[in-house]
């Protein structure tokens, strides 16, 4: 079972390779049983904006990852938008 540190870095390299961000923050991170369950917000494009052509602008989202005792990524999910 990893360290908290190491779920941490687990979860933003994850993120950073499947959603393209670069901003990424963890913000919750708990160890149930032989699983970790992280929640990171994460800012991305706005889609809507940029299909428009108009101005990029950034916008909040929450995604929910879990990680398995191996610190390994199980699933992501994302929360919403803010």
């Amino acid at each position: 079972m990893g360290n908290i540190n190491e779920v941490k870095n687990a979860v933003v390299k994850s993120l950073r390779e499947n959603i393209n961000s670069q901003e990424i923050t963890v913000i919750k991170l708990e160890q149930v049983d032989d699983t970790w369950n992280a929640v990171a917000e994460v800012y991305e494009d706005d889609s809507f904006l940029k299909a428009m052509n108009l101005p990029p602008k950034k916008k909040r989202v929450l995604y929910s990852v879990l990680l398995d005792k191996n610190v390994e990524v199980k699933s992501f999910e994302r929360l919403g938008a803010s």
